[in-house]
């Protein structure tokens, strides 16, 4: 009987230690690469729990310079803010008050940590009284009226110290209002990074809850994307970088591991990704039913985003990832 020889290549061979899986490893995490997204709410002394979101919090300032400051110590790369307004309106006027609450947290973390990169949210469904993202007219979102709220607050946020812009409402054109609002005051060197492929997801649910933005009536679909469409995706994301987008992000990460490859291979400039509160929550309550384990999950979900091409990674699991790292 004749003997089939064995293959000269043994993979296993690189497999065998830790050192040697780590010596020949393909894909790198840096905590450097890693975006904490905070929620800033009114208030001192606050630092209430988010329920769906085991572990993040509403934030007084106060509160959140403190976490600011942890996470800096950390080595991660920056910190995304959302604010909780006092009050809400149908003019969205806090998202664009010079004193409003995302503006004041800016103000107070650049005083505290200069070093640490501040990214302001500039949406508007936080803001208004009904939790759309615009101006509402006939019962819709007006995309064009809402164009001026969006670049009054990027250049407010800019104006505080903000060290990037990214504006994730989905309007058409809004990329462009804001840099011509932000080279228009002064603010030229301020970068956006544009939510560029947002999706109209289930999982953002536990964020809603953080932010208090969920709609009042209908939903958000008639400007989020389709979750099937890629190559509108690329469409979204070359008319951002014409309008001036200096960074381009896929949301949510997971389900779209395919767009942010697509996008990495496609565009030259960074490409982010946001590992959204479903995701987040998803592996959390998994691992306290016992069914994952919590570190291992969080490790191999973001590596997979990192392997898909994403440069940066707005991670709920920021902090706990920069400590597995260290």
């Amino acid at each position: 009987m004749r003997t089939v020889p064995f293959p000269i290549h043994r993979k296993r061979r690189l497999r065998v230690s830790e050192p040697m899986r780590s010596l020949v490893r393909e894909t790198h995490l840096e905590p450097s690469q890693f975006v904490l997204p905070l929620f800033a709410c009114p208030g001192e002394g606050v630092r209430k729990e988010i329920s769906s979101m085991p572990g993040n919090f509403q934030l007084s300032i106060d509160e959140l310079v403190k976490e600011c400051e942890a996470t800096f110590s950390l080595g991660v790369g920056g910190v995304i803010l959302f604010g909780i307004p006092d009050a809400k309106d149908d003019l969205a006027s806090g998202a664009y008050d010079e004193n409003g609450i995302v503006q004041r947290a800016v103000r107070a973390v650049k005083s505290a940590v200069p070093r640490l990169i501040v990214i302001t949210d500039v949406c508007n469904c936080e803001y208004t009284s009904h939790g759309h993202c615009g101006k509402i007219v006939n019962g819709e979102v007006d995309n064009d009226a809402t164009l001026g709220w969006l670049a009054a607050a990027a250049v407010s946020h800019a104006r505080a110290g903000a060290d990037i812009v990214a504006p994730s409402d989905m309007m058409d054109g809004r990329v462009a209002a804001i840099r011509h609002s932000l080279d228009e005051y002064g603010f030229a060197n301020t970068p956006i990074l544009a939510y560029a492929a947002k999706f109209a997801s289930v999982f953002y649910g536990p964020f809603r809850e953080a932010a208090e933005s969920t709609p009042q009536f209908g939903d958000r679909r008639s400007y989020q994307m389709d979750p099937p469409n890629a190559r509108e995706a690329m469409h979204e994301m070359e008319l951002d970088l014409e309008e001036g987008a200096d960074m381009l992000m896929v949301k949510p990460a997971m389900p779209y591991l395919d767009l942010i490859r697509m996008a990495r291979d496609r565009f030259p400039v960074p490409i982010g990704a946001y590992q959204v509160s479903g995701e987040f929550s998803m592996i959390v309550a998994a691992a306290r039913n016992g069914w994952l384990d919590l570190d291992r999950a969080m490790m191999e979900s973001l590596t997979s985003i990192r392997r898909a091409g994403a440069d940066i990674i707005l991670t709920y699991f920021a902090k706990d990832a920069a400590r597995v790292l260290a």
